[in-house]
């Protein structure tokens, strides 16, 4: 018997199996076997040798005069030739041999057995993926199926990206190898139910928490971050350690960091900014690359009015707007772009203090707005 246990210990180590389930399966198998040669398996006790994989099966019978049903019954001239003690009433164990059980009996366990082993590798794969749930993997492009594509995860697992769920423009090949942002993970009859996404928000995050060691072990946080998928992501950074710098870090030496996101990014663009409790300063950072002349926050309204130089206006809201989109959704607020000549002409330099990076101010409710 020793031979089914190396096999066990065989499946356990290949396929990820515990061997106390497959020994459980092997056990409701025995007996699943039972019932099909004999109708019931309510008197059928197995018991196995966990170490040496032995195993006997008994058919407990109880003893009577005249047996109606031979399955649970036995007469006491048999019970008497087991051992002479037997009497009316007693409980005799009469040991099944498995090839007592038939080729029909043996087969039901056989597929028992399968079955177990089936169940227990999707246990186990959902068990693996449900812990990246929210986290970045790596798949391998195997073949469109309509608009969606088929992506490998690993040898015994594919997941579905859809059309929904691709950034604009993208195309892929098969054999490429792409990052993947699992949304979620679900159990079905087949297996388990991946959803992955190349357009989440969140899988630039992800990436460069992958990416920074200082983000990795916490020197670094990524405060805030936003995405327009194939196009342009923002993200807001501030390091616990002020000798640290977190754009830097993020950055990298040579640019070294963050092209390897752009790259898995396939070229989207990615701006990496300093988060500041401040929101005027944060409001500012976040406008970047445009150059910020004043910044007047309306902290109950969460809205912001921004004046920027004459000629940074259109860089400041970026092309069809994105620039100052993205600012919005990264700090939370509504903001109203002016340029420096459009503030003079509403008379907001004429009685104003000089403007103070750290200061607030409060506005009234302008006409334009990007709202998060």
């Amino acid at each position: 018997m020793s031979e089914i246990i190396e096999a066990l210990n065989q499946l356990e180590k290949e396929r990820n199996i515990s061997k106390d389930i497959l020994l459980d399966a092997i056990e409701r198998s025995l007996k699943a076997a039972c019932k099909k040669d004999f109708d019931t398996d309510e008197n059928i006790n197995v018991v196995m040798d966990r170490e040496t994989g032995e195993f006997h099966v008994y058919a407990q019978k109880e003893v009577v005069e005249e047996v109606e049903r031979f399955a649970t019954q036995i007469s006491l001239e048999q019970a008497k030739m087991i051992k002479p003690s037997y009497e009316l009433g007693d409980i005799v164990n009469i040991e099944i041999t498995t090839k007592d059980f038939g080729r029909i009996a043996a087969q039901r366990a056989r597929n028992v057995i399968v079955q177990a082993i089936n169940e227990s590798e999707r246990d186990a794969i959902y068990d693996h993926f449900y812990m990246k749930e929210k986290d970045v993997v790596t798949g391998t492009v195997q073949r469109y199926v309509g608009n969606n594509v088929n992506v490998s995860l690993d040898e015994k697992t594919e997941a579905v990206l859809k059309d929904t769920e691709m950034v604009p423009g993208e195309t892929y090949n098969r054999g490429d190898r792409i990052k993947l942002y699992i949304t979620e993970v679900k159990k079905s009859s087949r297996g388990p139910r991946i959803s992955v996404s190349r357009t989440h928000p969140d899988l630039v995050k992800r990436l460069f928490e992958k990416e920074v060691t200082e983000i990795a072990d916490g020197t670094v946080e990524i405060k805030s971050s936003c995405r327009e998928a194939g196009s342009r992501s923002k993200i807001a950074v501030w390091s616990n350690d002020e000798n640290v710098d977190p754009v830097g870090a993020c950055v990298g030496v040579n640019g070294s960091r963050v092209n390897a996101v752009v790259e898995d990014l396939n070229g989207e663009k990615v701006d990496i900014i300093c988060w500041d409790e401040n929101p005027a300063i944060f409001i500012k950072n976040a406008l970047s690359p445009s150059e910020v002349i004043a910044v007047d926050v309306d902290l109950n309204e969460k809205s912001a009015f921004v004046v920027v130089p004459d000629f940074q206006l259109s860089l400041a809201i970026g092309k069809k707007g994105q620039n100052a989109r993205l600012a919005a959704k990264l700090t939370g607020y509504k903001i109203d772009i002016k340029s420096e000549s459009q503030a003079e002409e509403m008379g907001y330099f004429s009685d104003e203090e000089p403007y103070e990076e750290d200061s607030y101010g409060e506005t009234e409710n302008y006409e334009t707005m990007y709202e998060e």
